[in-house]
């Protein structure tokens, strides 16, 4: 097994979830700039941000596997960031409603040592409650999902404001793809169980 597994951010709910595989691993966050490049599709984004965090994490740790992620929410491929503020977040929220957002989740895993870089997007489809402004505002008052692309979090209350959810892994929508992560460092490797 592989000595040393570093989460290559700062999310809590990825640390959340890469605790799930009951793995040890640490977390550094890689500081790049976030921005989409010109022309650049949004599962590109999410892909290319993905790579980048993963090799910059890697320059100060040469020995370890790093698990890069990155996730870019769409609606009609208009990329929807994190809202940061509440103003923000109503905006997104009443733009989704009753709309189907597209979550592209960006996985790699990279070995510094033997330069291989597994990288792959996993999408995951939300259709969201065609809601009322007072339900959007009282959604964002109680959960405040500032810090989340697409302004909810499917693993508080934003279950409440989401209608369908389609995809492989539930994980993808949170951050973190799991079951593809677990194939990735099983070819490197690192068995889970």
């Amino acid at each position: 097994m592989h000595a040393n597994l570093i989460l290559a951010s700062s999310s809590v709910y990825r640390r959340e979830l890469l605790t799930r595989l009951q793995l040890p691993f640490s977390c550094v966050t890689p500081d790049v700039d976030e921005s989409a490049l010109a022309h650049e599709l949004p599962q590109e984004t999410a892909l290319r941000l993905a790579q980048v965090k993963a090799r910059k994490v890697a320059l100060d740790n040469p020995n370890a596997l790093i698990i890069g992620c990155d996730q870019v929410a769409t609606l009609d491929n208009i990329q929807l960031g994190k809202p940061l503020t509440h103003e923000n977040a109503t905006k997104q929220l009443r733009l989704m409603r009753g709309r189907e957002v597209v979550f592209h989740s960006a996985l790699c895993l990279y070995n510094p040592l033997t330069l291989n870089m597994q990288a792959e997007v996993v999408p995951y489809v939300v259709t969201f409650r065609d809601l009322s402004d007072a339900q959007i505002e009282s959604y964002l008052i109680k959960e405040q999902p500032y810090q989340c692309a697409g302004s909810a979090k499917s693993e508080g209350l934003g279950i409440a404001i989401i209608e369908k959810m389609t995809g492989d892994d539930p994980n993808a929508l949170i951050g973190l793809p799991l079951i593809k992560l677990v194939s990735m460092l099983f070819n490197e490797g690192v068995n889970v169980i």
